[in-house]
């Protein structure tokens, strides 16, 4: 199946491989379906890249690499929505966004800690899971830029 990307270009990949998030993620509730892609040079960012939409491509990354450890319920509906048969199944992922506007020449990159995606890593079925009771931000500082994990 080929894919077109204005950031990766276009891309063979196995259709078995498309993650579909059955009610979209917010903001983009009329893309469904979305492949993910490790950023070359880089350990920690992937890209998750809608199948659909060339124009569309999300940086993701584990709230493990930022020493965030998730501890929350999902309910009914998200379960079987999901359709996992343990939480072993089950990658969180983090959708992280770059400013540049700080006018120090090094770029902050800031993830929400209160809506991360949830995907059945085995049946590829994925949401957006809304948090409302995280309340605080954490800013690690890396070598190369500052990356920022704040609830906006």
């Amino acid at each position: 199946m080929d894919i077109q990307s204005k950031l990766l270009g276009d891309q063979q990949v196995n259709p078995d491989t498309i993650i579909t998030f059955p009610r979209g993620i917010p903001g983009f509730e009329d893309q469904t379906r979305f492949k993910l892609f490790h950023q070359e040079g880089s350990e920690i960012v992937f890209w998750l890249q809608g199948v659909d939409s060339d124009e569309l491509t999300l940086s993701v990354a584990s709230p493990a690499h930022f020493n965030i450890n998730y501890n929350f319920v999902l309910s009914d509906d998200e379960e079987k929505l999901l359709q996992a048969d343990s939480s072993d199944e089950l990658v969180i992922l983090l959708v992280l966004h770059k400013e540049e506007g700080d006018g120090s020449g090094k770029p902050t990159i800031k993830g929400s800690i209160k809506s991360p995606l949830v995907i059945n890593g085995t049946k590829r079925i994925g949401l957006q899971k809304v948090l409302v009771n995280i309340e605080q931000s954490i800013t690690l500082t890396e070598k190369v830029s500052e990356i920022d994990v704040s609830e906006a």
